[in-house]
């Protein structure tokens, strides 16, 4: 209707025609009457009339004023162009046509995003030029203010927009317009499409870092070459002496027999498997919820017996003692040895870590510990405390703690849980955002925790960052002498590439795992078939490993591998690029496809053993038992990080996780005291079937009412209290 009545429409045309007919009519009878004469009125007009002229003169008046009437309700309303976006934005709603609203929310950054496109220099990463060519016949009509512009470049070719969906095409392109494309759409397909490929890294930015062509950072094949044999030996490929008949070949069969023989196992111990069962039409796989056996009453007596006779520490006293008996502290100094030397370094540096570990500010603590002032703890923090010196304090910790006897109790260091937890901050910075799952701003606290109960490394990421990027990251920088091989996460570490990556560089990959629907199961080939749990797979001949294209890219692949290891590339960078889905991206495909084999191996691994599952689950049991007691322990500024710049956010994390390992140190020391006076008391101390759940390991436990199925595997933290402003555990 709107468009038969706008001003192009075919009733705007017939009222113009009935406005110049009326006029033509009106001038022509103009100053007669009913009472006129026939014959005044046959010379006016020059023939035969009847007074029905008049009626049909004042029809066409009408005729006009009811259409005008019309226009005047639609402007009423807003205008036509209001209207028509209107409806735009209820056709999108129902068809699920986004691409037409988008412009509505970018419009406003319309002039920044061509500002900020010409200042930087962007280059394709394949041969593929289309985005960009796009991009710059948008700015040759940056200036233009009509709806449309033209579809052709300056050489007269049209502009290829195949790279777009269908929807964005049906949204650029007019049909009753041909050679001319919708301008405020193409805008938006274009800005959304350049800012896809630099998250994917099919386009770069010249001199930058994040945004950088990270396929030139990888070292070249002929230093890899060098390194290969070594490098397979170190992260478990392949034996000492196979090094050179190891190619792509060997690592296609050693792919296929990883996963021909654990789909064989799986299938073969399914009836036998009783927490398992496979919709047999779907294929769905759902597992039955685990029943804790419960703590044997030995183990609860045992218990008892440590809680009551561990003694009471302040949190100073701690550091100091783990500071004196480690030597942590000497890990620290001032960057410059010109600068000036501290008159107690030992005692600057204890109070330092305690004030910044329970996140106090330095005036606030200054106000509560006589004989230091908050321009000291300040500057000594700021200048005498870097982010690598603290991983390298927070290592001696782990390295003494993985040297007591009683920490081999609970794991030997083999294993690792990485899991994040949301960190308070103020708004206004570079690093913080308003998190989605938690609603109010700050950052991700990023831990790897041992299953000795330590945290080997941590992070401190933004909310919106993709965590399981992170992983690895964690591995490769952990410098301590406990160097796990096996890494638990929860449920973002499904991703294929981190699969892939995990197992190139020798971790094997665990994750938590849920969302059963959305998980796909990979054939080894199209012709394999399973009598139990076929109907994982999907139809026969379909979902199966590109082995072909796994073989074709071993040399890339090694080549990523080894540059990670080596430390010219970080693997959170690689991974933010991987995780893509890129279509032109050869290293993505090929990680792909290793993701889906490795993948598709531990979800079977996971489906068949049930004292796996329980591992998993106590493993982030663990995690999440850190991050409460890591919180509890920064209790200062009501646990909201105080800095702004990232830098000392970070150092903020490190100063909080070295305390925290501190704590755990010093209480497994009094937990082996209390178990050697048991001992000679006359206790008999057996260890329980899992030496993860002996116990001497109950040091933490997870807060009430969650993860249930592993209660009894993480240990308690002790009592707290807090005696004069001090902190008593």
């Amino acid at each position: 209707m709107l468009k038969n009545i706008d001003a192009d429409g075919p009733a705007q045309e017939a009222l113009t025609k009935a406005a110049a007919m009326t006029a033509e009519v009106r001038r022509a009878l103009d100053g007669l009457d009913d009472e006129s004469p026939v014959g005044e009125v046959a010379q006016r007009l020059g023939g035969k009339v009847s007074p029905a002229v008049l009626a049909m003169a004042k029809a066409l008046v009408v005729q006009a004023g009811g259409l005008g009437a019309v226009t005047k309700t639609v402007e009423g309303f807003g205008g036509f162009v209001q209207q028509y976006e209107q409806i735009e934005k209820v056709s999108a709603h129902h068809g699920n046509f986004w691409e037409v609203l988008l412009y509505g929310q970018i419009g406003r950054d319309r002039a920044v995003m061509f500002d900020l496109a010409e200042k930087l220099e962007f280059t394709e990463t394949s041969e593929d030029r289309r985005v960009l060519d796009a991009l710059a016949h948008a700015q040759r009509h940056q200036s233009a203010r009509g709806e449309y512009i033209t579809a052709f470049d300056e050489e007269g070719k049209e502009v290829d927009i195949s790279f777009a969906t269908q929807n964005w095409r049906k949204a650029v392109v007019d049909k009753t317009r041909t050679g001319q494309f919708v301008r405020k759409h193409f805008e938006a397909m274009v800005f959304t499409a350049l800012a896809e490929e630099l998250r994917t890294g099919d386009v770069a930015v010249v001199g930058s870092e994040e945004y950088a062509d990270w396929s030139r950072q990888l070292l070249d094949w002929e230093v890899v070459k060098e390194k290969l044999g070594t490098y397979l030996v170190e992260v478990g490929l392949c034996e000492e002496g196979e090094t050179a008949a190891f190619d792509a070949v060997p690592f296609r069969r050693q792919l296929e027999d990883k996963l021909t023989a654990a789909a064989a196992a799986a299938d073969a111990g399914y009836p036998d498997n009783e927490g398992l069962v496979i919709d047999p039409e779907t294929g769905i796989p759902s597992l039955k919820p685990h029943r804790s056996e419960g703590q044997r009453p030995s183990a609860r007596r045992l218990e008892q017996e440590i809680k009551a006779r561990m003694p009471e520490r302040s949190l100073m006293g701690i550091v100091a003692r783990t500071a004196y008996w480690v030597d942590w502290w000497q890990r620290f100094g001032p960057v410059s040895g010109n600068e000036p030397k501290l008159g107690d370094p030992f005692g600057r540096y204890v109070i330092t870590t305690f004030v910044k570990g329970t996140n106090m500010g330095p005036y606030e603590a200054a106000r509560h510990i006589p004989g230091v002032s908050g321009h000291e703890l300040a500057y000594t923090a700021n200048r005498h405390f870097s982010i690598v010196l603290l991983n390298e304090a927070i290592a001696d910790l782990v390295n003494a703690h993985a040297r007591l006897d009683i920490s081999q109790a609970w794991g030997d260091g083999t294993t690792v849980a990485a899991d994040g937890t949301h960190m308070d901050t103020y708004l206004d910075n570079l690093l913080a955002e308003t998190s989605v799952r938690y609603g109010k701003p700050g950052g991700i606290a990023y831990h790897h925790i041992s299953d000795t109960y330590v945290a080997l490394f941590t992070h401190f990421i933004p909310c919106g960052v993709w965590e399981a990027v992170y992983i690895i990251e964690g591995l490769l920088k952990n410098s301590s002498e406990v160097q796990p091989t096996t890494v638990h996460a929860d449920t973002q570490g499904q991703s294929q590439p981190v699969f892939a990556l995990a197992h190139l560089l020798g971790f094997d990959l665990m994750p938590r795992i849920r969302n059963w629907k959305g998980l796909t199961f990979y054939r080894p080939s199209k012709t394999t078939e399973y009598v139990h749990i076929g109907t994982l797979f999907g139809e026969v001949g379909k979902n199966v490993i590109d082995w072909d294209l796994i073989e074709s890219q071993f040399r890339h692949l090694m080549k990523v591998a080894v540059s990670v290891r080596e430390g010219v590339i970080s693997s959170s960078t690689l991974l933010k690029r991987l995780r893509s889905g890129s279509k032109k991206n050869a290293t993505y495909a090929s990680f792909r496809e290793v993701g889906r084999v490795i993948r598709t191996v531990q979800l079977l691994r996971y489906l068949s053993n049930p004292a796996l599952r329980r591992r998993v689950t106590a493993a982030t049991n663990r995690t999440e038992a850190f991050n409460g007691f890591s919180q509890w322990i920064g209790f200062g500024n009501r646990g909201v990080i105080a800095d702004n710049d990232p830098v000392e956010q970070e150092k903020a994390m490190k100063f909080n996780a070295l305390l925290t390992n501190a704590v755990i140190f010093h209480n497994a020391l009094d937990i082996a005291e209390i178990v050697r006076q048991l001992l000679e008391e006359g206790w008999k101390i057996e260890p329980g079937p899992d030496r993860r759940s002996s116990p001497p390991s109950r040091l933490t436990r997870p807060r009430a009412g969650r993860h249930h199925e592993a209660m009894d595997e993480a240990p308690e933290l002790p009592r707290t209290r807090q005696v004069g402003g001090v902190v008593v555990v």
